[in-house]
């Protein structure tokens, strides 16, 4: 039989106010169900008067839940926290300790981290070192079996927090919060990370712990936040939520990504933040079919400005193309590139013949520098991709042809967009559309309709996987990838009997022809193309 979640409740700093956090439990508990732990972040302990504590410690009164709390932030809470393993402070209070691990019997597992960050030493009793967190890390991640923790308790907020995500209000994450907690987040990828001291409610948008491409998918982390107890503007300060331990999981329940997930906040905070573990890179598509080469020259004149077909420099150049990780076949700086595919070459992109294309002119628009996909190019690039996709309509349909676009930012390291001309006699826009949206949902692939004028960097952020078409009337079609993904979806739709009808050429392994039939073909489009070739132009 399945186990049920767990319910749990965390709260803000308490500040010695335990009759209204107690009682404020007691209500939700009467309305809501009771909850199996309560877990407490910030100062639990106040400047108040120590008669309302006296009442817990001596039985009195009592938690009506079991309740688990931080240690000291100050010198003055000190007095309250005698053994730093931790204790039993009140009946149904117990104190976790300075730092540790908490695991429960259902197999929830909690890390928690007293105090607040000191770089001096002696390290303050109220505080914690960079080697209390670098003992944490090694304690947990020493196991390659290590895939997170489920809660991580610190009372300050980790350092640059806000990096990527939903405003934090008045508290400026660059400057306020610890940089060993960022470190000690980033490392451990807590689902749920609780903090206080900030007087503030802040729920951040969940943000992943993988590299999108570059890394398996892990499970993504939600930071929050929460206020003082009792505060009078009434700010959030009890959290409640259900969680079923991550090793009672399934695998790939555990890595769904939330819709609205963001990048890692902590993967570019430099120097303070250290980045985790780096994890071998999902199995990419054979490049073999894209292949050109760069060491060739395109036997033309360029305009009178004076520029050449290599990648030029400029001064406004907002977005530098990142640099390979390794051989990239398609950056036409590399040796790999077959130059003979070479058709065209702009600025900042150019144009190739796709190796095993569906048709003879089946071309690709390709970034010159590595950019990964059209989210992430920089907006000259992205000029020179509009230039090229309305020149070549325009020459498509000088041939009795319309244009397909499609892009497919998943399992590849450079951009590549699809460029199929279709047979105005063969099928109308609206057919093609139909056929990608009937065969989408035979796959179970929700391909949504977006806006015509609507850019694709307002709906994927850098990194995210996606499969995109753009059809000749400019209509898009858009998938958001969270999983697997047909990597040849774009050329089935298009071999399909509701298109080209040329099922056989679904695979650009069964199109291959040797190299003089490409030269020939490359030869023709070349000519063919060079009516309307822009980069000629004055």
């Amino acid at each position: 039989m399945a186990q049920n979640p767990l319910r749990l409740l965390a709260c803000g700093d308490v500040e010695g106010k335990f009759d209204v956090l107690f009682n404020r439990v007691r209500a939700i508990q009467k309305k809501s169900g009771n909850f199996d732990l309560l877990l407490c972040v910030g100062n639990f302990f106040g400047s108040t008067s120590d008669a309302e504590w006296e009442e817990y410690k001596t039985g009195i009164k009592k938690a009506p839940i079991q309740t688990y709390v931080l240690g000291a932030n100050s010198q003055e809470t000190i007095r309250y926290f005698q053994d730093a393993d931790g204790c039993e402070l009140a009946e149904n209070i117990t104190y976790l300790g300075r730092k540790g691990i908490f695991t429960g019997s259902s197999g929830l597992q909690i890390v928690y981290l007293s105090g607040t960050e000191s770089l001096s030493e002696p390290v303050p009793g109220y505080s914690f070192s960079p080697k209390d967190v670098s003992s944490l890390k090694t304690m947990l991640c020493s196991t390659s079996q290590f895939k997170g923790v489920d809660i991580l308790l610190t009372s300050p907020w980790p350092k640059y927090v806000g990096n990527f995500g939903n405003s934090s209000g008045e508290v400026d994450t660059k400057k306020c919060g610890s940089a060993l907690v960022s470190s000690l987040a980033t490392v451990l990828k807590p689902r749920y990370h609780f903090a206080a001291l900030e007087k503030l409610y802040y729920e951040r948008l969940p943000y992943r712990n993988h590299v999108v491409l570059q890394e398996n998918a892990q499970h993504a982390t939600r930071f929050i936040a929460l206020a003082n107890v009792g505060n009078p503007e009434k700010k959030k300060y009890l959290y409640a939520f259900s969680i079923l331990p991550m090793k009672l999981m399934d695998a790939a329940e555990l890595v769904k990504q939330p819709p609205d997930v963001t990048e890692n906040p902590y993967r570019k905070s430099g120097k303070e933040a250290s980045i985790g573990k780096q994890i071998p890179a999902p199995e990419e598509e054979s490049a073999c079919q894209f292949f050109f080469d760069l060491n060739v020259k395109q036997g033309r004149k360029r305009s009178s400005t004076g520029r050449d077909n290599k990648l030029s420099s400029h001064s406004k150049q907002p977005r530098k193309p990142l640099q390979p990780p390794g051989p990239c076949w398609f950056c036409l700086a590399s040796p790999e590139v077959e130059k003979h595919l070479v058709v065209n070459v702009g600025t900042h992109c150019y144009l190739a013949l796709a190796k095993g294309g569906l048709t003879d002119d089946h071309v690709l628009i390709l970034p010159i520098g590595h950019y990964q996909s059209v989210v992430e190019l920089s907006a000259e690039v992205v000029e020179e991709v509009e230039k090229y996709k309305a020149t070549l309509r325009r020459f498509f349909r000088s041939r009795g042809k319309q244009c397909v676009l499609f892009e497919r930012n998943y399992k590849s390291h450079h951009l590549q967009l699809q460029v199929i001309p279709v047979p105005l006699s063969c099928c109308a826009t609206d057919d093609i559309k139909d056929a990608f949206i009937t065969q989408a949902q035979e796959q179970q692939i929700e391909l949504l309709e977006i806006p015509e004028h609507s850019d694709i960097k307002q709906i994927a952020q850098p990194g995210a996987a996606y499969f995109y078409v753009e059809l000749d009337t400019g209509e898009k079609l858009f998938h958001r990838i969270k999983k697997n993904f047909p990597l040849q979806f774009g050329r089935e739709v298009l071999a399909s009997e509701f298109i080209l009808n040329i099922p056989d050429k679904s695979d650009w392994r069964q199109c291959q022809i040797s190299k003089e039939g490409e030269e020939t073909l490359a030869g023709r489009f070349r000519k063919d193309f060079e009516p309307f070739d822009f980069t000629l132009d004055d």
